[in-house]
């Protein structure tokens, strides 16, 4: 049966007191039929155990494979289980493939879980950009997860991919679910959108109009407003190029005019081609 997986807030932890009463321990280790001095030597060993594991993260491999069983049954009967797996930090759209990455077994003993092996795990998930794995005893684990940041929508060959900031695809993400991301256009606009959407996000008058950025030529961007309208940007320089844009939309509302095309790809000037019919 597999851990009861929770991707909410820790839960009290009176319970897992309560499971973890030293009579309730005893009278599981006297179930195992084990003598006193076996008994004895076990929990010696067993708390020495501990200490490496909880040191270390690990599996302590170097343990022999029948000497970690009977040191599992012995922690089990002692209470240290695992029964409760809390995500943190994964949006509703991760948490599914980072719970089935995480993969643990209710009941299974939690003090030689191999934490470093579940984090890798996690990180193999698309979403993960970096996971923590934290062992509370006696029967809890803690996987908490930093999640690629979301930057835009990349449309390429036909196809539509989330990318994060530095312009990785985030493996998994469905475009349809963000359509208050940018959309950038074209091959090389990965790699280039994180330099340019800090620039257009300063400037919420014209962000709001831009219904695409297309990369021309892996060099520069036009920008494709919602009206049809276009403005190219230069391959260099492309913040001063949007100030002189900034200067002009402040004396001629130009972006409330509208207009068929704005060329700010030469320094210092400002061409404007008027809508068709414009007077």
């Amino acid at each position: 049966m597999p851990a009861v997986v929770r991707g909410g807030k820790r839960q009290s932890g009176k319970g897992s007191a309560k499971r973890g009463a030293p009579s309730g321990r005893m009278d599981a280790v006297g179930r195992m039929d084990l003598s006193p001095k076996l008994i004895v030597a076990s929990l010696i060993g067993g708390v020495a155990l501990i200490g490496v594991i909880m040191a270390t993260g690990a599996r302590a491999e170097r343990i022999s494979t029948a000497a970690l069983e009977k040191f599992d049954a012995v922690t089990i009967g002692m209470g240290l289980k695992l029964r409760q797996v809390h995500v943190t930090g994964a949006s509703p759209e991760a948490l599914g493939p980072i719970q089935r990455a995480v993969n643990l077994r209710q009941n299974q003993a939690i003090v030689s879980l191999d934490l470093d092996g579940i984090r890798q795990n996690v990180e193999q998930v698309g979403w993960v950009k970096e996971a923590r794995v934290i062992r509370l005893l006696p029967d809890t684990i803690i996987v908490d997860v930093k999640e690629h940041n979301r930057l835009a929508v990349w449309q390429v060959d036909g196809r539509a991919h989330v990318i994060d900031a530095s312009g990785l695809v985030i493996d998994g993400a469905d475009p349809g679910r963000y359509p208050e991301l940018p959309l950038i256009v074209g091959k090389g606009a990965d790699q280039a959108a994180a330099d340019i959407l800090p620039l257009l996000r300063q400037r919420p008058r014209l962000m709001t109009r831009v219904d695409a950025l297309v990369r021309v030529d892996e060099r520069r961007w036009d920008l494709r407003l919602k009206d049809g309208s276009l403005i190219q940007l230069p391959a260099v320089d492309q913040d001063s190029a949007l100030i002189r844009l900034d200067a002009l939309d402040q004396r001629e509302r130009l972006l409330d005019l509208g207009f068929a095309r704005v060329d700010l790809r030469t320094p210092e000037e400002v061409a404007i081609r008027p809508t068709e019919g414009a007077v």
